[in-house]
C-alpha cells in the first residue's frame, strides 16, 4: 500500500480542485443539450468554439460514464448526486431512444444528427461504423444501472453487450475511423472488451449473477489474449501482428501504442482484481515500467504516441501495411503528445504503487505529473480545460485526432478514478 514520503493529501486536494476548478467548470452547462438530450462536444481544440451540433455515439456513451461516476463519487452530497443524475439521465435516455439501427438490430448508429436522426459519414452507406462506438455505450448503461440500481439499463446494456461479444467472435464489425485489413489482428479489440466486460459485471452483480460467470470468462479470455498473444518477450505490447499469428517484421509490427498500452494495464488490473488472482500481477508491472521507458520522450519530455520498440522515431520500412489508415497515423501523428496519454498514465503508476509499493512507480507518477500540468491545461483559466493535443515540445495543435470532438472522457475518467483511489487510501492511513 501507499506509503510515506507520498502525500495523499496534498494530491487528493488537488485532483478534487483540477476536477471541480478546471474540468467540469468548462463542461457545465456548455456540454448539455436541452432541447434535445444528450450532449454537445464538438468543441475546437482550445475550447473556445461550438462547431457542430453533431452527436458521435463514442462520446454520448462516454459522456454517461462519466456522468454516473461523478454521481457515484458524489454520492454523500445530495445536491450534486442529483445534478449528476439529470446530466446522466439526459445521455441514457436519448441514447436509449435513438442509438440502435432499429428495435431488432443490436448495432450502433455512429453518428448523429442533434435531435438523434442517424447521419452517414462522408461516402459510406452504413450507419454502424464502428464496434467501439458500441462499446461505450454499454460501458454507459451499466455505470448508469449500477449507479442509479436501474434494471432496465441493465437488461440494455447486457442484450446490447452480447452483440458486441458476438461479433467481435465472428469478426464482423467495422473500425472507424481506422479500419483495419483482415490479414492482421489488433491489441486495441482484447483491450476495449477487458473494460466492457468488467464494467458489465460489476452490474452483473446487483441484477444478474448467472450472467456474471459469462462475464468473468469472456474477461479471462480477453486477458489471455493480451498477454499471450501480443506481448513479446520484451514486455511490450505490440498494437497488431499477422492474423495467422506472427509479429510482421516492418514498422507496423514493430511498434507500440503507449497510451493504449498503459490504459490496458489498469484494465487487466481491474480484471484481475475482479477474477480473484495475481497471475500477471509481475506481469503488468513489468510491461508498465517497459512502455514508459520506450514511449518517454527523453529530449522534451511526456509520451509519444506511437514510438518503435527500441524507442527511437517512427522511420523505417511500412511494408504492405503502406495503405492501412492506422499506418498512416502512425507516421503522420507519433511525436504529438496526445492528453489521453498522459492521463491514463497518471492513473496507471500511481495505482501499480498504491498495489506494490514499488518506488520506481512512485517516480513514474511523479514524473507523469510534473510534465501533464505544466503542459495540458488550458492557459485561458477562463476556459479552462486542456488543450488535448500538443506537438513534440508541447506547444498547442490545432488539429483533429481521431474524431473531430473535444473529448472529456480520459481526463475526467482518471480524475475520478485517482480521486477514489486516494479517498481510499486515506481511509486505510486513519484506521491504522
Amino acid at each position: 500500500m501507499l506509503k510515506a514520503p507520498f502525500e495523499t493529501k496534498k494530491y487528493l486536494d488537488f485532483f478534487q480542485k483540477e476536477l471541480e476548478g478546471n474540468l467540469l467548470s468548462f463542461w457545465l452547462p456548455r456540454c448539455l443539450d436541452r432541447e434535445h438530450g444528450g450532449y454537445l462536444n464538438c468543441f475546437t481544440n482550445d475550447g473556445a468554439r461550438l462547431v457542430s451540433k453533431d452527436k458521435y455515439t463514442w462520446s454520448q456513451g462516454r459522456f454517461l460514464w462519466v456522468f454516473s461516476k461523478l454521481a457515484e463519487l458524489y454520492a454523500e452530497d445530495a445536491q450534486k448526486r442529483a445534478l449528476f443524475f439529470e446530466l446522466a439521465k439526459s445521455g441514457r435516455d436519448f441514447l436509449q431512444k435513438h442509438v440502435l439501427i432499429g428495435k431488432d438490430d443490436l448495432r450502433c448508429v455512429f453518428l448523429m444528427e442533434a435531435d438523434g436522426t442517424p447521419k452517414r459519414v462522408g461516402d459510406f452507406e452504413e450507419l454502424d461504423m464502428s464496434i467501439f462506438a458500441d462499446c461505450f455505450v454499454v460501458m454507459g448503461f451499466a455505470a448508469y444501472a449500477r449507479v442509479f440500481g436501474d434494471a432496465e439499463s441493465f437488461a440494455f446494456a447486457k442484450t446490447l453487450g452480447d452483440s458486441v461479444w458476438a461479433r467481435y467472435q465472428s469478426g464482423n464489425y467495422r473500425t472507424l475511423p481506422y479500419p483495419l485489413s483482415p490479414r492482421y489482428r489488433a491489441h486495441s479489440k482484447p483491450m476495449i472488451l477487458t473494460n466492457v466486460c468488467c464494467e458489465l459485471y460489476k452490474a452483473s452483480v446487483i441484477f444478474d449473477n448467472d450472467y456474471g460467470s459469462t462475464l468473468l470468462s469472456r474477461i479471462k479470455l480477453c486477458q489471455d489474449e493480451v498477454f499471450q498473444v501480443f506481448m513479446d518477450d520484451e514486455h511490450l505490447v505490440h498494437e497488431f501482428k499477422y492474423a495467422d499469428g506472427d509479429f510482421p517484421s516492418d514498422l507496423f509490427g514493430q511498434h507500440v501504442n503507449p497510451g493504449h498500452t498503459i490504459e490496458d494495464m489498469w484494465f487487466q488490473m481491474e480484471a484481475q482484481e475482479l477474477l480473484g488472482t495475481a497471475r500477471y500481477d509481475e506481469t503488468i508491472c513489468a510491461v508498465t515500467k517497459r512502455t514508459m521507458e520506450v514511449g518517454w520522450d527523453k529530449e522534451y519530455g511526456g509520451i509519444y504516441h506511437f514510438v518503435t520498440c527500441d524507442g527511437k522515431e517512427m522511420e523505417g520500412d511500412v511494408g504492405e501495411a503502406a495503405d492501412e489508415p492506422q499506418m498512416k497515423l502512425v507516421l503522420d501523428d507519433f511525436a504529438s503528445k496526445l492528453w489521453w496519454v498522459h492521463s491514463e498514465a497518471l492513473y496507471t503508476t500511481l495505482l501499480l504503487y498504491d498495489r506494490t509499493a514499488d518506488p520506481e512507480f512512485l517516480a513514474l507518477f511523479e514524473k507523469t505529473f510534473r510534465y501533464v500540468f505544466s503542459t495540458f491545461p488550458n492557459p485561458d483559466r477562463a476556459v479552462g480545460e486542456w488543450i488535448q493535443i500538443r506537438t513534440r515540445e508541447g506547444k498547442p495543435q490545432d488539429k483533429v485526432v481521431a474524431l473531430p470532438v473535444k473529448d472529456p472522457y480520459h481526463i475526467m475518467r482518471n480524475m475520478i478514478l485517482i480521486i477514489e483511489l486516494l479517498k481510499d487510501r486515506q481511509r486505510r492511513e486513519i484506521a491504522k
